[in-house]
């Protein structure tokens, strides 16, 4: 199977890189915008995997999706805590570059798209938890109206065209590869600041609750879900509870075993106070997900770092 990952250097493309390279069958080809952020993939010398760079917006040359079976859509140029600041041009270079994205997937015979969406962002905030696919989708960022939007082209494309597609609505996915010094990832972040010694900031008061799944089982699943046939084509995939931000402080500081400071800030009005999924669609068609729990998540990800990035 030839498989493409669009938006592959990312902390998901990565990790979904490591698990697919395991099929020799498979050739697996990666595109971002440079090769060069993909140091972590070149130093495990997969002889399956090829990388490419590309400009990944309009202007992007879609021919490399000719023999494709499999493609992956991963980009995403914002994130929801600033995607409110620039609207109109976020639209342009997520939903628009879609479009044509799928456009392409028609044009060169793709058999089926793989979407990233987000469950933390498309159900907005009056939803009751835990969230069903079927909640009403009111999202309170740009970051989940485009992700919508996407959803509802894949359908439109499948219903013009017939192609075929899969949308994972995931949670909030953490552990190895993922940037403890970015804008996402609470658990990653916390981790890796504790491990060095520096406080931890704190968004509200720490009650915003949140699905936290680690990153082998969200990997697991969308895998699961690329690979099943069923009439579903949308999934939640998450742990299917909820976390609050201090429990995921304490669980870091017992974790790591230092006594860190924590700094509360103001809240910030694009967090919904409270999302966890429900996650039985996926369960009735592929089983048990039996995700890790933070604790045991947490140290995984400590170990790694400790190793990775030479923290002691």
């Amino acid at each position: 199977m030839n498989i493409l990952i669009l938006g592959a250097a990312g902390f998901i493309g990565t990790n979904l890189t490591i698990k697919l390279a395991e099929n020799k069958e498979d050739r697996i080809t990666l595109v971002d915008k440079s090769k060069s952020y993909f140091s972590n993939i070149e130093k495990l010398n997969f002889s399956n995997v090829e990388i490419q760079d590309s400009s990944l917006n309009l202007e992007m040359d879609f021919s490399i999706l000719e023999g494709q079976d499999v493609v992956y859509h991963l980009v995403s140029t914002n994130v929801p805590t600033t995607s409110n600041q620039h609207i109109s041009q976020d639209i342009q270079a997520n939903v628009l570059f879609s479009s044509n994205l799928f456009d392409a997937c028609v044009k060169y015979g793709v058999k089926k798209v793989v979407f990233i969406s987000s469950g933390g962002t498309v159900y907005g905030k009056e939803a009751k938890c835990p969230l069903p696919e079927n909640t009403p989708t009111n999202p309170i960022s740009s970051y989940g109206v485009q992700k919508i939007t996407i959803e509802k082209l894949l359908y439109l494309y499948n219903y013009m065209y017939g192609l075929d597609y899969r949308i994972i609505r995931l949670a909030n996915p953490y552990g190895p590869y993922q940037r403890p010094n970015g804008v996402l990832g609470a658990v990653t972040t916390f981790t890796y600041k504790a491990l060095k010694g520096e406080e931890l900031q704190v968004y509200g008061d720490g009650s915003v609750v949140r699905d936290f799944i680690y990153i082998d089982d969200a990997i697991r699943g969308i895998l699961n879900i690329v690979n099943g046939e069923n009439k579903h084509h949308t999934f939640n995939l998450g742990c299917g509870y909820g976390t609050s931000i201090k429990e995921v402080v304490e669980t870091v500081r017992k974790v790591v075993g230092i006594d860190t400071k924590v700094v509360y800030k103001e809240g910030r009005a694009v967090d919904v106070p409270v999302n966890y999924l429900d996650i039985s669609r996926y369960e009735k068609c592929y089983g048990r997900l039996n995700p890790i729990g933070l604790e045991e998540g947490i140290r995984r990800t400590a170990e790694f770092m400790k190793k990775e990035m030479m923290i002691k």
